[in-house]
């Protein structure tokens, strides 16, 4: 689970201790409701053998008209039966073009061969005995490319030993892993696979409050390829999740564990972000609903398709500093006027950091017109930009307030490489990558972990 001072933010990938078995993919014709047997009371009087005697032609009517109504009621003495018919609906699948908007069934019927359900497993630990356990997890992803790239969140796939991907006809591939960035929870996968329907990617900055979107997915690894709906509840929220800030779509569509990677559509079937996070209680431990969150689609585009072309993010921000948060002790301690800010432990020679003149005990308040308190502050507001892009930094230095301007940095490629050696390690040797974090955080499995992560949305 994630949490932060005041809210409580859970993946939705779904992970238990012990294997998982994925469930069969839909037929075409539906999935079978079952039939509970009802057995009414008994009751005296004429009218409840007029009911009766329609609740009976009710379930005749419905075995064999396909969803016929029946009515009962009395009209000059007599009972009059009234049958309702409604014919059944053919959807049709229509061509995502960004112009047309489309019913819901529509958005499904085009999108649903291009939604992917995973199952991933990596080992969590080791038992009493000193046996390996392995732990299974579930999550969704979105087919970008006709010959088999996949995208999802990053900690859908962390440290995972094996991914399963599976398609709506029922088709199951080993996935590689190929690259991601934890800053920003996404993830890249690939299957050998060709001629495949891929999504049509939108534009998430058009979207508005009240606008429709629809989350298809995989809520509790079990309940494949479903659907829900709602309404963008607020654009360009932040939140903050294990201490790492978003900016995200919120919306009450209906998200579950197991939603992790899921598109997120809009009207026109287009993909406008990224299913990732969901707000599960507040700060006095009430349960919330209705509070699901997406990365848009424009914040991360460009690094997907940098991981599909390069195997890295090439042109994430980098200023080359060992920050840390100001605070009072700070202050007091080594007499500043500011008690809030980045406070620069050092600069790495040779860094954007270097080259716009910042020293170790100048204090980062502000980052253009964006107010900075602490390290969560300026990573947030350095997810803004690219390298090669200018800003002015506000320092406080010498009892004085100074302004910097700085043209941000690339981060070098071994300090991605160094952050992804794990996830390489884990993968190497295994045909099929991708899964689950270890929810477990220690060598010893513990059963009842699984118990209390399933209830409480870890």
């Amino acid at each position: 689970m994630y949490n932060d001072e005041y809210n409580h933010y859970s993946q939705y990938s779904r992970s238990s201790g012990q294997d998982y078995h994925s469930s069969p993919a839909p037929s075409p014709a539906g999935p079978e409701i079952p039939v509970r047997d009802m057995k009414p009371a008994k009751k005296k009087g004429g009218w409840v053998k007029i009911a009766a005697f329609a609740l009976a032609c009710a379930l005749v009517g419905g075995a064999a008209g396909g969803g016929a109504v029946w009515f009962a009621g009395r009209s000059g003495g007599e009972t009059e039966i009234v049958r309702a018919n409604h014919p059944t609906t053919q959807v049709t699948l229509r061509t995502v073009d960004g112009k047309t908007a489309m019913t819901d069934p529509e958005v499904y019927a085009a999108n649903v061969n291009s939604v992917v359900s995973i199952n991933t497993s990596a080992t969590a630990g080791y038992n009493f005995y000193g046996q390996p356990v392995q732990n299974a997890s579930a999550g969704s992803g979105f087919i970008l490319t006709k010959d088999g790239y996949i995208a999802t969140n990053y900690h859908v796939v962390k440290n995972a030993e094996t991914v399963k991907v599976t398609l709506y006809n029922g088709d199951t591939y080993d996935a590689a892993f190929v690259n991601g960035d934890e800053d920003y929870d996404i993830a890249v996968i690939k299957i050998n696979a060709e001629n495949l329907q891929a999504v049509t990617l939108g534009d998430s900055s058009a979207l508005n409050v009240g606008d429709r979107v629809l989350a298809i997915g995989n809520p509790l690894g079990e309940l494949t390829f479903s659907m829900t709906g709602g309404m963008v509840s607020c654009v360009d929220r932040a939140i903050n999740v294990d201490g790492t800030p978003f900016n995200m779509i919120q919306t009450d569509a209906s998200i579950n564990p197991g939603n992790s990677g899921g598109p997120l559509f809009n009207q026109y079937g287009e993909v406008v972000g990224i299913v990732s996070a969901k707000y599960s209680a507040s700060a006095n431990g009430a349960s919330a609903e209705g509070l699901g969150f997406a990365i848009p689609m424009n914040d991360v585009f460009a690094m997907i398709k940098d991981i599909m072309t390069n195997g890295y993010v090439t042109n994430k921000p980098f200023l080359g500093i060992t920050p840390g948060t100001m605070n009072q002790q700070m202050a007091v301690q080594y007499r500043y006027d500011v008690s809030e800010g980045v406070f620069v432990y050092s600069v790495e020679e040779g860094s954007a950091a270097d080259d716009a003149g910042l020293r170790m005990g100048d204090v980062i308040t502000k980052v253009d017109d964006t107010a900075v308190s602490s390290v969560e502050d300026l990573n947030a507001a350095k997810k803004k930009y690219s390298a090669g892009d200018t800003s002015t930094l506000e320092v406080y230095r010498g009892g004085e307030t100074i302004t910097v301007p700085i043209t941000w940095g690339a981060t070098p490629v071994e300090n991605q490489a160094a952050a992804q050696q794990q996830q390489s390690q884990q993968n190497q040797g295994n045909q099929g990558n991708g899964g689950s974090q270890d929810p477990y955080g220690g060598n010893y499995y513990n059963p009842f972990e699984d118990l209390f992560r399933y209830f409480y949305g870890y």
